[in-house]
């Protein structure tokens, strides 16, 4: 114990550590608080590693001057980095909700710093001088887009959802078919949510077939709203049955009902000459003559997170006065980008080409497969006989509980360790390219780290495999 106790005196207290010259340039470049935590936190690490005798070095190299700056710089790097980082997608999944979902194209980004460095007419009329109101900017797009009459565009398509209950169903009854009743990310439930509306759930039908009579001898004096849900996140199939939208509709205008669609996704470019089915488009779920329509801004639609709300104007209208459509509105960022990712679907081609999302679902399989064999040849000139790099057929999803029956064609590199080289686990790999500075999320299948072509953008090339250099080094 009295050793312990001597070699613990031996630990620089923070002030000497401070006085140190290179902490000195640490505090240049660094706020003094994080500098501090950094060398308290190096340093703590090193009294209880001399208490509980877990160092894996001589105790005079673990508390030489050096040793301690080198740790307390690491730690000070760590701190610093932020908690939100771009990484590498290399999972084959497109929509990935764990990886931020859509990203976004060049010119939406420029749109939106532009807006982000300078004061806007978010809520300002300039032709009239005026107050104005947000939901105006994306007002006619959406409408020229869509063939909706009025829109309003809140934070995410929950929000929508609730918003839409709220208003329209607060204390009365919703009808929906019990093979709609969905469970979406982070298990947020329709049920559930319609519940925190204020709306009372009417259950109809069965899991696998529900009837246009379900529907309709459910019909009260209570009953307030219809809601279809598409099931964008999963197919029932096999013996089953539900209602069309178009039946839907045609039973609420003879009841007097208004009819809503929840459509999950939202697409707006029909994906079929891509080859892409099961996919309704908004244009065309509007022409039903549905009341209302609600969908995601960052899925199929490929824009930032935003739920979308389309309808008839009088519905729209009573929505937008709900004192709750305030605390679920988007900001000035999520306006400019929605805005520049719709002006896109103008021209379909060029939506196609632009949006990063639309364009990774279409992209032909043979500009996949180039890039890579030239993930591979890359790959190939540093790795020599220690691993072995192949390109291999695979199939891509879309993600984010779009297309759940789709399974695209891909082209994936599979890195592997050679029974040459050392035998380098490919779980330790894998946790290695995740913990990378430009972290790398991979799938392993086949004792393989697999990076999928499909979601790698050819700007990330480079920065992948710099990745797995450090990550391959000893």
């Amino acid at each position: 114990m009295a050793d312990i106790k001597e070699t613990l005196r031996e630990i620089p207290s923070v002030d000497e550590i401070l006085k140190a010259p290179q902490c000195g340039e640490w505090l240049k470049t660094h706020p003094r608080p994080l500098v501090i935590k950094a060398v308290r936190d190096v340093l703590q690490i090193k009294r209880e590693s001399l208490i509980k005798g877990v160092n894996s070095e001589p105790v005079s190299d673990s508390l030489s001057s050096d040793t301690i700056l080198s740790e307390i710089e690491r730690t000070l790097k760590d701190l610093s980095a932020f908690r939100l980082r771009p990484l590498i997608n290399a999972t084959g999944i497109i929509i990935h909700t764990n990886l931020g979902r859509s990203i976004l194209d060049e010119c939406v980004i420029r749109n939106m710093e532009g807006i982000a460095m300078r004061y806007s007419n978010l809520e300002y009329d300039i032709e009239k001088g005026e107050r104005g109101k947000r939901h105006a900017h994306l007002e006619e797009i959406l409408s020229t887009l869509t063939g909706s009459e009025s829109s309003v565009v809140v934070n995410n398509n929950a929000a929508a959802v609730l918003l839409v209950l709220n208003t329209m169903a607060y204390g009365k009854e919703v009808i929906v078919s019990r093979g709609e009743l969905i469970e979406i990310g982070g298990s947020f439930r329709i049920p559930e949510v319609m519940e925190r509306s204020g709306a009372i759930l009417r259950e109809v039908g069965t899991t696998n077939k529900t009837h246009l009579k379900d529907y309709e001898g459910a019909v009260n004096e209570r009953t307030a709203l219809l809601l279809k849900v598409h099931t964008s996140n999963y197919r029932i199939l096999g013996f089953t049955s539900d209602v069309s939208l178009q039946d839907m509709v045609i039973l609420g205008q003879r009841k007097g009902i208004p009819v809503m669609n929840d459509l999950g996704s939202g697409c707006l470019i029909d994906l079929k000459r891509y080859g892409i089915y099961g996919e309704p488009t908004v244009k065309e779920v509007l022409k039903s003559g549905v009341d209302i329509v609600t969908f995601s801004g960052d899925k199929l639609l490929g824009g930032p997170q935003a739920g979308i709300i389309l309808g008839k104007e009088v519905y729209i209208e009573r929505i937008r006065k709900n004192p709750l459509a305030r605390a679920v509105r988007i900001d000035k960022l999520t306006l400019s980008a929605m805005e520049a990712t719709l002006r896109e679907y103008l021209d379909e081609d060029r939506a196609i080409e632009n949006i990063p999302t639309i364009r990774m679902l279409a992209q032909p399989l043979g500009d996949i497969k180039r890039r890579a064999k030239k993930i591979e040849r890359v790959l190939k000139t540093f790795l020599g006989s220690q691993f072995k790099v192949d390109v291999m057929q695979d199939s891509s999803q879309a993600g984010g509980g779009s297309l759940p029956m789709l399974n695209l064609p891909t082209f994936v590199v599979a890195l592997s360790p050679s029974v040459k080289g050392p035998r380098l686990k490919v779980n330790d790999l894998e946790e290695r390219l995740r913990k990378s500075d430009r972290p790398v999320i991979a799938r392993i299948k086949d004792d393989a780290i697999i990076f999928d072509a499909r979601t790698i953008q050819d700007e990330e090339i480079k920065e992948l495999v710099d990745s797995v250099k450090v990550a391959l080094k000893d």
